[in-house]
């Protein structure tokens, strides 16, 4: 018999690695279909206008102890749970601006620099990348996650 936990790490792993994948797509996605609210500051307008048609908030930030966007961060989380849109901390925001950051030109650099808060809307939902995502969160907050977290890997 195998001893229970010596496969863990590595399932989790590539679990998680998976899911990173799918939401590097659902992102990319979401941004071609201008289903992307980028920025802190446009979220937050975002979730104070229309917060029923968020359908994920996604929060990144590499371990910085920048204390206002720590503050920006739990009032975003606090709103997303009272309103039932599912959340996912992230680090890894130099890969974020790889993916994301490149696409528009015409912004300006405060602009196109913030991806601290990233929020998806998409009335039909049926991706099945957010999906997979969905569920991630669902089984992380089973296991006592509040907040699931993901580490996006640099290419």
């Amino acid at each position: 018999m195998i001893p229970e936990g010596s496969f863990a790490p590595s399932v989790i792993e590539n679990r998680m690695q998976s899911v990173g994948l799918a939401l590097e797509e659902l992102l990319v996605t979401a941004q071609k279909q201008d289903c992307l609210t980028v920025g802190i500051y446009e979220s937050a307008k975002l979730l104070n206008a229309d917060p029923d048609t968020v359908v994920l908030c996604v929060l990144a930030a590499d371990g910085e102890d920048d204390v206002a966007l720590q503050i920006h961060f739990t009032l975003l989380q606090s709103f997303c749970c009272d309103s039932g849109i599912t959340i996912l901390r992230v680090s890894g925001v130099q890969r974020l601006q790889q993916l994301l950051g490149a696409v528009d030109a015409n912004r300006n650099q405060e602009e196109s620099g913030d991806f601290h808060c990233m929020l998806v809307t998409n009335p039909q939902a049926d991706h099945c990348r957010l999906q997979e995502v969905g569920i991630y969160c669902q089984e992380s907050r089973r296991l006592n996650q509040w907040v699931p977290q993901l580490i996006l890997q640099e290419r």
